[in-house]
């Protein structure tokens, strides 16, 4: 009886300090969900962290009848780390996510490590407005605003790689709201025009819109953000997009992307995209054009750097089954305009993938295999035709 009471007595002696020192270092709350949560005590803090990569092999042959091996592509494609959360006030979130594969970052075009893909602090007005700073995706095509994460095949169309205005720095407005069944979702941008983390400034801004029109209702867990039906929606639904783009004095081929001009140049981006999803299948449709009043620019010795200037199409449709495999099917193609026919080449590609997904887009397998032909209009060089397949494991939290 003693030794208890020696015990208790202890106990009781130490349980205030216990008490004092647990409400001066409490824990953070752990969530495991989208990646991992961290919340504050006091509820004043949050941190998501999520990473995923894309490890890829493929190989393109030399012609299409030749099928021996041109080139091997053996490489991380995407390395990424992503952190989001909110700070002091759920209405006062951000965006910030790093990329660390070599193709990740922009190497070859900007000559340094391009690490940083967004960084974007936004404030919530209310449920149907948001208002952003920072660097981020401009709001244009769909399938370039879809996270590469959630893609169908191992990567996007050479639609999108040739026209897309991808992410820069400035100020993105963000309204959706609906008039009956009818969803609508508006987007814009102010931004430098010169793509992301680039120092040097010129003398124009890029100015983007774009609106989205749902008429059936939204997307079951935002379906119109990523590729194929993978929810299997139980009514049909579709998503219509039309984006216009003005980027005054680029100093870059593509805008926000590509080699740097040796002068500054005015380009018109133009896009329109199609949605369809239905009880496994699914159908997108994009079509971009771009047009500049003088695309050409040269330097002393003669060289030359110009706009792509001209129109693509894409076309991408599939099927999801309930066993989780999915069959895709692709067909792209860009066609250079009358002023830079005889610089570049109209490309076609028809490309067939199978899929099997694991835990959704987070952790899949993927293949595809696509047929390419290359046509100069002008006869500048000899057209050409060749096979790549191409496969690849994306794995993240």
């Amino acid at each position: 009886m003693k030794f208890s009471g020696f015990w208790l007595v202890g106990l009781l002696a130490i349980t205030p300090s216990l008490t004092y020192s647990q409400s001066i270092t409490p824990s953070p709350y752990f969530t495991f969900g989208k990646g991992i949560g961290i919340t504050s005590p006091d509820s004043l803090y949050q941190l998501n962290i999520r990473f995923r990569m894309q490890n890829r092999a493929a190989f393109t042959t030399r012609s299409a009848k030749d099928l021996a091996i041109d080139e091997v592509e053996a490489r991380v494609r995407r390395l990424r780390l992503r952190f989001d959360g909110y700070i002091y006030n759920p209405k006062f979130y951000y965006l910030i996510q790093l990329s660390f594969s070599r193709s990740d970052m922009d190497y070859d075009d900007t000559g340094f490590p391009n690490v940083v893909r967004d960084a974007m602090v936004i404030y919530a007005v209310n449920k149907n407005f948001s208002i952003g700073l920072g660097q981020t995706k401009l709001p244009g095509n769909r399938q370039r605003v879809n996270s590469s994460g959630d893609l169908q095949l191992a990567d996007r169309s050479v639609v999108n790689s040739t026209f897309n205005i991808d992410r820069d720095f400035g100020v993105q407005m963000y309204y959706n709201n609906h008039i009956g069944k009818l969803y609508y979702v508006l987007r814009s941008s102010i931004s430098s025009g010169e793509g992301r983390n680039i120092t040097a400034s010129d003398r124009g801004l890029n100015y983007t819109g774009r609106l989205e029109l749902l008429p059936f209702g939204t997307f079951t867990n935002g379906g119109d953000y990523f590729e194929g039906d993978i929810m299997r929606e139980a009514k049909p639904k579709i998503s219509i997009g039309i984006t216009a783009s003005q980027n005054e004095n680029t100093t870059r081929t593509g805008g926000q992307l590509g080699k740097f001009l040796y002068d500054s140049r005015d380009m018109t981006t133009l896009m329109a995209d199609f949605l369809f999803k239905y009880k496994g299948w699914a159908l997108a449709c994009e079509w971009l054009e771009r047009t500049s009043p003088n695309p050409l620019t040269s330097n002393d010795a003669g060289d030359i750097r110009y706009i792509y200037t001209g129109f693509g199409q894409n076309y991408q449709g599939s099927y999801y089954f309930k066993n989780s495999y999915e069959i895709v099917g692709r067909y792209s193609r860009v066609k250079p305009f009358e002023k830079i026919q005889l610089l570049d080449d109209k490309t076609e590609q028809f490309t067939l993938g199978v899929n099997k997904y694991i835990r959704g887009h987070r952790v899949k397998l993927q293949g595809d295999i696509t047929y390419e032909k290359n046509q100069w209009l002008q006869g500048t060089n000899a057209s050409n035709e060749n096979w790549q397949v191409r496969f690849q494991i994306e794995a993240g939290i």
